[in-house]
């Protein structure tokens, strides 16, 4: 047997040639069958791999390699492929096997190829073990099993999308929370799960990850949204990892709908409201019953000093001390209550386009008698600066509570340096941060070298009545009234400040383009008005009488009614008209805006005047400002009120068009 297989093998081989040496070298199994299906020829391999030696196996048929279950299957296919032989792969994607000689059986596959020899066709069959192969795809199913198992009974949406921000992968809570099927997602753009009004940034925001994508979260401290398929939106943070798969890179987002948590803070920020309402009592009572004591004790010698039966004979200056006195108290109730108007965002602001280098230099002075001489107060203000639409009594508050806050935290010796400089917020920046929007910017930059602020400090300092002055030093509401100033501004403020290395404050104002207004002249002394007639309408007795005395020191004659019915009336009265309204603006039964508007329909010539200390966001000022109304903000000195009566007059335009 032995002779005529090595004839067999010769034969198939180029008579033991170079061929013959790389079939016997080759690392898998070659097995070669004549017409018959017998075995001519078998490497080395073949004997390691199926435990027959070379004597056993020649001259066989070659199912003696083959499972029992499949030799009737393998006769009828060997049998066609000898009749139509063409060189070809087997097995990949099928199921193949080979037995050995102790009857196991094993994963292969297999490739053959036809060969003319002397001794007629012969088929070579290179034989590949896959066993190793097979159970690192075993291991590999296994696990791609285990992980889908994982993202389909996850509790959180998790979207896979491609490379080309398609969506590949979708697990049953996408279904859920967003309210799409399935097979409607697969194939879709992510932006279909997105708000309408962020798709657009969301793309290049995508398109950059997709580029350089690395996991990371989103959206905490972010105001993410998903859309559901009715349309609606709800509150989302993300996670978003990278993957790579059989077909490529996939991005799987993890969606976190934070809708309950949301309300939660909702309802903690509400709790934590009440409760600041609660210190609120308490933080400016003191300040408020010192401002009261003054009034009341000034104003009670005053009424003594003044009294018909007062023994004594009246001493000017002793009645002018009181007066000051009064008038310095009431002016610091007024601060107060200007800064929780700010605090809250409904202080009345007189908005003007204003140089903020200018703003720093005209409080200058006054910010160095405060700070003292041992502290250094240093300014550098970069020409380039723009202009910013703010208000500039508001301005100003900035710059004195943020210098004051500065001295207090500074020893002897220390500096302040105030910054004025531009900014731009890009696109890409703006997205990464919280409630940022891109644009151009003015910086106001306040530092000092004082002791700084810890972390636990720093993440109270905005809030409302929150002080690190000694009690009875301070209220707590510098900080926060200029958070609220800046954000009714448009604007965004960020603090830096680390123990012993002092505090920066960065303010950041919208820039505009317009022109700063031109000039008016100062002047103490109020416009005084001729033969005019005022109409004042005012609901509070005490303000009304007042604001009548003032405008009849102005040279106004005037007549004051309580509600905005009664001034209706008056107004349609033909014999001597009404040149000025000065009314208030809330009021009950008829506001003062609905009585502008009823005036200004009816008389086009009649000037009009708005006194308001507070301003609801139902109301529109602005709209009536724009039609020539003139704004006066309470509390509001006779010169202020005479300006505006006076600046009402000499904008209005009659009904025959000719200016009054």
């Amino acid at each position: 047997m032995s002779e005529r297989a090595d004839e067999a093998a010769a034969s198939a081989t180029s008579e033991g040639g170079i061929e013959f040496a790389v079939l016997e070298a080759s690392p898998n199994p070659i097995v070669a069958v004549d017409a018959d299906a017998r075995i001519t020829y078998v490497n080395p391999l073949v004997e390691a791999t199926f435990g027959y030696a070379r004597s056993e196996l020649l001259g066989q048929k070659v199912e003696v390699l083959l499972p029992e279950r499949v030799t009737e299957r393998h006769v009828a296919h060997r049998d066609g492929f000898l009749r139509h032989p063409l060189a070809r792969p087997m097995g990949i994607g099928l199921d193949l096997a080979g037995r050995r000689k102790d009857g196991t059986e094993f994963p292969v596959e297999i490739s053959l190829s036809t060969v003319e020899t002397a001794g007629g066709p012969q088929v070579f069959a290179t034989v590949v073990d896959i066993t190793a192969r097979k159970a690192a795809e075993g291991q590999l199913a296994a696990s791609e099993r285990r992980f889908r198992a994982v993202l389909e009974a996850s509790p959180n949406p998790i979207v896979a999308v491609d490379a080309g921000a398609r969506i590949a992968y979708v697990n049953p809570q996408v279904e859920t929370t967003f309210g799409y099927g399935r097979a409607e997602l697969l194939g879709q753009a992510i932006e279909v799960l997105l708000p309408e009004r962020v798709a657009e940034r969301h793309v290049a925001h995508r398109d950059g990850f997709l580029a350089h994508p690395v996991a990371r979260p989103m959206g905490i401290g972010l105001d993410l949204a998903g859309r559901r398929k009715d349309g609606t939106e709800f509150p989302v943070e993300i996670s978003l990892s990278p993957v790579d798969t059989a077909e490529g890179l996939q991005v799987f987002a993890t969606v976190v709908d934070i809708t309950a948590r949301k309300a939660a803070e909702s309802q903690l920020l509400q709790a934590q409201k009440l409760e600041s309402i609660g210190r609120l009592a308490g933080g400016i009572a003191h300040d408020f019953n010192n401002m009261l004591f003054a009034i009341r004790g000034f104003a009670e010698l005053l009424e003594e000093d003044l009294a018909a039966n007062n023994p004594a004979p009246l001493v000017q200056a002793d009645a002018l001390r009181s007066v000051q006195a009064i008038s310095n108290a009431a002016e610091r109730a007024s601060v107060l209550t200007a800064q929780l108007l700010a605090f809250s965002r409904q202080q009345v602001v007189s908005s003007t386009v204003l140089d903020v280098r200018a703003a720093v230099r005209s409080i200058e002075p006054m910010l160095r008698r405060l700070i003292g001489e041992n502290i250094k107060l240093s300014l550098d203000l970069d020409p380039a600066t723009g202009n910013v639409l703010a208000d500039a009594g508001q301005l100003d508050q900035i710059f004195i509570n943020l210098v004051v806050n500065a001295r207090d935290a500074i020893a002897a010796g220390g500096s302040v340096t105030i910054q004025t400089s531009n900014a731009v917020f890009d696109e890409p920046f703006a997205l990464e941060q919280f409630d940022v929007a891109p644009g151009n910017y003015v910086v106001l930059a306040v530092s000092d070298t004082g002791a700084g602020m810890d972390r636990a400090t720093k993440e109270h300092i905005f809030e409302p009545f929150f002080t690190t002055k000694e009690t009875g030093k301070g209220t707590g509401l510098g900080l926060a009234t200029i958070y609220g100033i800046v954000r009714q501004a448009g604007g965004h403020i960020w603090l830096y400040s680390e123990p012993g290395l002092g505090s920066t404050f960065k303010l950041y104002f919208p820039r505009v383009d317009a022109p700063l207004p031109a000039a008016t002249p100062a002047g103490s002394r109020p416009l005084r008005g001729g033969d005019r007639l005022v109409l004042v309408v005012e609901d509070e007795p005490a303000v009304r009488e007042m604001t009548t005395l003032m405008l009849q020191r102005g040279g106004y004659r005037v007549i004051a009614l309580q509600d905005g019915h009664e001034a209706l009336l008056r107004l349609s009265a033909p014999d001597d008209p009404i040149d000025v309204l000065v009314t208030d603006v809330i009021m009950p039964g008829m506001s003062g805006i609905e009585l502008a508007e009823r005036t200004m329909d009816r008389l086009s010539g009649i000037g009009i005047v708005l006194v308001s200390g507070y301003l609801a966001e139902t109301l529109d000022l602005d709209r009536l400002i724009a039609q020539g109304a003139v704004f006066a903000a309470k509390p509001a000195t006779s010169t202020i009120l005479l300006n505006a009566v006076h600046r009402a007059l000499t904008s209005r335009q009659p009904v025959d068009g000719t200016p009054a």
